[in-house]
């Protein structure tokens, strides 16, 4: 039997490859003659930067640079030095998950670093990018990161504006002379599956303000200040357009890309298959494995495993799917291409134990075991 293994990551749990390495053990165990394949996987979220350098035999690179509140933050992200191709996680440099919580506040928090982070790929050869850019804990429209490629946000004295949200009221004037000339060379792929646009009721500061610490005042200002930045940016280039989806993920980054740069905003599990091909590997699998921390209506929406499962009936393959954990109307995933799915845990825990790596390592691999029993039962 060969399985072919393809989840995303349990997050605060288990890599994408750790949980493939949980579920091979859980295979052999059942059947120890069965080949398992496990590759990587990432919805261009977390992971996406392991999950892509991993799977497209990359190296993985270190940088220091400007956390979203101005403290120094390494940055891992990936090169393929033959492609000339970086992959970064805007989340490595100025994630949400870099912010204690009593310090979140959109007003203060900056994608500087995004842009330091690129500066260094293309130091380092890389004319083609793909960004990840979930998770992050700005609402700076890309100010920030525009700022370190060399871009002049300027206020009416012809300073640079500050950092975080709160620069937007001061800004006045784009310039351009500064840019560093490579990036003129450089394209990008932006893994972006939200489709809201920068302003209004389902832009950036009316859906992810609050998660990110903005108050009912922060979120009026902070869309008010996108939509002059917008207005802005149209007169620098005519072909800005504020209403087209995605302009709104990451605080606005979407957009920033999307005007500033050669950026396309594609689907991030669109771009991860395509460049792990996947295909190449289901193609003669009988069974292909997938899954994610939290199974539910939402996975069927874009989301990694369904995505799997796609390719998977392309070539007629039965997928199953495990997960940390499932909620009832996760029965939706059936009608898209996951045969059937199975929750990890296995006795009542906390959901701190839960999530310790160790138990769900654990977990995964038992549970895989005993269905793949099951299967070995049927040849």
């Amino acid at each position: 039997m060969k399985v072919v293994v393809a989840i995303d990551s349990l997050k605060g749990s288990l890599t994408s490859l750790e949980a493939g390495s949980a579920i091979r053990e859980g295979v052999l165990r059942a059947d120890p003659e069965a080949e398992v394949i496990v590759r990587p996987l990432a919805d261009g979220g977390e992971g996406t930067v392991e999950a892509l350098t991993v799977g497209m035999g990359g190296q993985l690179e270190r940088v220091l640079v400007t956390g979203p509140l101005g403290r120094p933050v390494e940055c891992l992200y990936g090169i393929l030095p033959e492609r000339s191709l970086a992959i970064v996680e805007m989340s490595g440099a100025a994630g949400i998950t870099l912010v204690p919580e009593a310090e979140l506040n959109p007003m203060n928090a900056t994608s500087y670093g995004v842009g330091e982070v690129i500066r260094d790929a293309i130091a380092k050869g890389c004319r083609h990018f793909i960004v990840g850019i979930g998770g992050s804990a700005t609402n700076d429209g890309g100010v920030g990161m525009l700022q370190a490629l060399g871009y002049g946000l300027l206020n009416e004295n012809g300073a640079q504006v500050s950092f975080g949200a709160k620069g937007l009221e001061e800004l006045h004037t784009i310039t351009d002379e500064h840019v560093i000339p490579e990036l003129r060379d450089c394209t990008f792929r932006i893994a972006c599956d939200v489709t809201n646009p920068l302003c209004g009721e389902r832009g950036a500061s009316a859906v992810y303000g609050p998660q990110k610490g903005a108050t009912p005042s922060d979120i009026l200002k902070m869309d008010k200040w996108l939509s002059e930045f917008a207005a802005l940016a149209k007169g620098y280039n005519p072909e800005s357009d504020a209403k087209y989806p995605g302009t709104g993920a990451a605080g606005g980054l979407g957009f920033a890309f999307r005007t500033f740069t050669n950026a396309v905003l594609e689907s991030g599990i669109k771009i991860v298959l395509e460049e792990t091909h996947l295909s190449d590997f289901v193609r003669d699998a009988d069974v292909v494995v997938t899954g994610e921390g939290k199974m539910d209506a939402q996975t069927c929406m874009g989301k990694a495993p369904v995505g799997v499962a796609n390719i998977a009936k392309e070539f007629g393959k039965p997928v199953l799917a495990f997960a940390g954990v499932v909620t009832p109307d996760a029965v939706a995933v059936n009608h898209s291409g996951i045969d059937a799915f199975f929750p990890i845990l296995r006795s009542v825990v906390s959901r701190q134990e839960a999530m310790e790596s160790t138990n769900a390592y654990k977990n995964m691999a038992d549970t895989v075991e005993q269905v793949f029993r099951v299967l070995k039962l049927q040849k």
